[in-house]
């Protein structure tokens, strides 16, 4: 009884279960008989019931409870069905394909069931009896219909490839979801990154962020202002409703306080986007690395000398300035067992293969050797300011020079000591990392570093402050981490290792940023 009354009491401000059933006259009583609860069931997750009751909704543990009345489920046949909403470059082709490695690595057979451009279907099966333990439906909208159908209690998960806005989260705190920007509600998926692309017969040779953006905003209209023919500038972009569309505006034209110019050639989705402008030979468009076809990237280039091109590494790090991660955003709910169990995998190293193979970046911590950053060390050199003498390079070079640099990198959203949503999540895998033991008698290092505006002093101690919040944030996530059997320790270099030109909002976003070294 003492058990059933702390689930009760712990339920208060518990929220469960993803899709709810009809609500129906249910009886709770505990085995002895000495507590009874009476509502409406509001829905069940095959471990805890969820019941209106006039205390109001209480969540109790089921093997604690006897269930009485006409809407108790039939335990015996419990089947966790979840839904995903949302963007069909998640939906269509990879959540299918981790769910099939999930099933592989459980023994279960799965089954598709349904299969039109908008709907998937899979049932979950045991391997020995065929029994159904769980149905997974992918709803093939686009990232507004998955934040709808995630406020609108229609979908447990929604898929997208933006995060959430401020408005969504508003709405989403009113359904009583919770924040869905706080730790554990934004997952990030996979990484993709949005690419300039032309059509093969162009000969443009690069494009800088700021020439992009004038582009867009239809103040540059001709190829001859770009280094290319005396022609005009057809542009392109996914649909305004699609992620990547949004995306396209939010980190092009945003923060250079641009408007999109009206006439735009607007494609549903990936393969119509790269057949119309691989036929072109007067396009420009955005796409995402994963979906480019048959067009030709651009590298963004720098009137510093920079050009950046999506490349595997350069995404992961975030060293490339138009990153675009895959979102899952869940509700502070209780999902299925089965479904917690899902979620959990696609951290597995196996997942990661998967997300790999399906074309996208996967979020494996990769080591990289000093050996390997001699473009980095020789842009430090070639861009260094004149407060930043040689004796702070040969020190960056002293102390990174036994170390190797984490793929993970850490970010800040723009006029904040917040970490952006990537980072929050970068944050959590290493946390994890820290406590499977991965990085026991290790040193990690965080590094900080800055955009070259102000002085450089002033750049560096900003930088430090910024290595030691992420280092905090990482301490504070990994709450079983034995921190004892890991060095770590903070450093920073200000401006001294650029990764962009500082004359855009862009680049100097680029270059603020905490990297983590390690020994």
């Amino acid at each position: 009884m003492t058990a059933l009354r702390a689930a009760i009491l712990a339920a208060l401000c518990l929220l469960v279960i993803p899709i709810a059933v009809a609500a129906q006259d249910v009886t709770l009583r505990s085995h002895d008989g000495s507590v009874e609860i009476s509502g409406n069931l509001l829905g069940f997750d095959g471990e805890f019931y969820r019941v209106d009751t006039v205390y109001g909704e209480l969540t109790v543990d089921g093997s604690g409870v006897a269930c009485e009345g006409p809407g108790c489920p039939n335990l015996e046949a419990y089947v966790a069905r979840l839904v995903f909403s949302g963007a069909p470059a998640v939906g269509r082709i990879l959540m299918p394909a981790l769910l099939e490695a999930f099933a592989i690595r459980g023994d279960y057979d799965l089954r598709r069931v349904t299969d039109t451009p908008t709907e998937l279907r899979f049932d979950l099966h045991t391997g020995q009896d065929a029994t159904l333990i769980g149905e997974f439906t992918f709803r093939l909208t686009n990232t507004d219909e998955g934040f709808a159908d995630l406020l609108a209690n229609e979908a447990d998960i929604a898929m997208t490839l933006r995060e959430i806005r401020q408005g969504e989260l508003e709405r989403a705190r009113e359904a009583g979801l919770g924040n869905l920007s706080a730790p554990g509600r934004a997952r990030v998926l996979a990484l993709d990154a949005l690419v300039p692309v032309v059509a093969p017969s162009n000969p443009t040779q690069g494009i800088s962020l700021r020439q992009l953006s004038r582009a867009l905003a239809g103040e540059i209209v001709n190829w001859a202002d770009l280094g290319g023919p005396d022609a005009p500038i057809d542009i392109h972009l996914w649909s305004a409703e699609t992620g990547i569309g949004q995306a396209s505006v939010d980190q092009v034209l945003v923060p250079e306080g641009r408007r999109l110019l009206e006439r735009v050639e607007r494609h549903a989705n990936g393969a119509a986007f790269a057949k119309a402008v691989a036929s072109d030979p007067f396009a420009l468009g955005l796409t995402t690395r994963s979906e480019q076809g048959d067009t030709w990237e651009l590298p963004i280039t720098g009137a510093c000398g920079f050009a950046l091109r999506a490349t595997r590494r350069a995404v992961k790090t975030e060293d490339y300035p138009l990153t675009a991660p895959l979102f899952l955003y869940l509700p502070a709910r209780r999902l299925p067992k089965l479904g917690r169990e899902f979620i959990a995998y696609l951290r597995d190293p196996s997942a990661q293969l998967v997300i790999r193979r399906a074309g996208f970046v996967d979020q494996t911590p990769e080591e990289i050797e000093i050996n390997a950053q001699g473009d980095r060390f020789a842009n430090a050199i070639a861009q260094a300011g004149d407060e930043l003498g040689l004796g702070e390079l040969q020190r960056m070079v002293r102390t990174l020079a036994p170390l190797k640099r984490l793929t993970t990198t850490f970010r800040f959203e723009t006029g904040s000591v917040r970490l952006d949503a990537q980072s929050r999540s970068n944050a959590q895998q290493l946390a994890r990392a820290l406590e499977l033991g991965l990085y026991d008698n290790r040193r990690l290092v965080f590094v900080g570093f800055s955009d070259g505006e102000g002085p450089a002093e002033t750049n560096r101690e900003i930088a430090l402050r910024r290595a030691e919040t992420v280092r905090r944030a990482v301490v504070r996530a990994a709450e079983t981490a034995r921190l004892e059997q890991i060095d770590l320790a903070v450093e920073a270099f200000g401006e001294a290792m650029p990764m962009a030109c500082d004359d855009t909002a862009w680049g100097r976003q680029v270059n603020r940023r905490v990297e983590v070294w390690l020994r």
